[in-house]
């Protein structure tokens, strides 16, 4: 049996629906300070490592959670397909570093879309943003 804090290593089907083009969007679980579950859907990355980069303006519910409890479960489907992974975060808090995040996701996202692009640099650039890095510990995998 896998180390439960160890991270996990991604099998090549699951990276590729990850790492779709056009990318899929994720929908992030986080527990508030209540204990209650908190939703959002957002931009992901997935990375070489198979951590995944998440970003967000300081101050909405999700980081704020995950500033305080680091474990999430990041989901992402597609026509019944899906994959969930559960770990923790690590956390990046350095402005430039999550302005830089947040572009090269809009990049990710708006490919090719010049002036998505541009409307993208001019929203998030005066934003203080957040980056964290997900470590998957377990998957459950529906492909």
């Amino acid at each position: 049996m896998p180390d439960p804090a160890s991270p996990l290593t991604l099998a090549a089907p699951v990276r590729a629906f990850l790492d779709a083009t056009p990318p899929r969007h994720a929908t992030v679980t986080t527990t508030g300070a209540d204990g209650a579950p908190w939703v959002a859907i957002l931009w992901y990355r997935l990375l070489p490592d198979d951590g995944l980069l998440l970003n967000s303006r300081i101050g909405r519910v999700w980081p704020t959670n995950l500033l305080r409890d680091p474990r999430c479960v990041l989901s992402v489907e597609e026509n019944g397909r899906w994959v969930a992974l559960r770990g923790a975060v690590e956390t990046i808090d350095d402005r430039a570093q999550g302005l830089a995040d947040i572009l090269s996701l809009a990049d990710r996202y708006h490919a090719g879309d010049a002036e998505s692009l541009e409307r993208a640099r001019r929203v998030f650039t005066p934003q203080d943003r957040i980056s964290f890095i997900l470590r998957p510990v377990a998957a459950s995998v529906h492909l």
